[in-house]
């Protein structure tokens, strides 16, 4: 029983940390390429590209600290 819900709890970590490195280089490629040009009227491309930028950062690190309390608590 422990083994199944160790390995969820490994994939639920696993998406977090894939989404949030997805974020964080659309993020990247947003500031780089929106200079000054309106995103599908959200806003500047820029401005949302910094959002990304922190938030995918934010994903990733929360993805990690995940997987390393799942790992030492022995859910894994």
């Amino acid at each position: 029983m422990a083994g199944s819900r160790g390995i969820g709890l490994a994939i639920v970590a696993f998406v977090v940390y894939i989404i949030g490195g997805i974020g964080t280089f659309a993020g990247v490629a947003l500031i780089m390429l929106m200079k000054g040009r309106d995103l599908w009227g959200w806003g500047e491309g820029r401005a949302i590209g910094y959002l990304f930028l922190c938030a995918g950062l934010c994903l990733s690190i929360l993805g990690v600290l995940l997987m390393r309390i799942f790992r030492n608590r022995g859910f894994s």
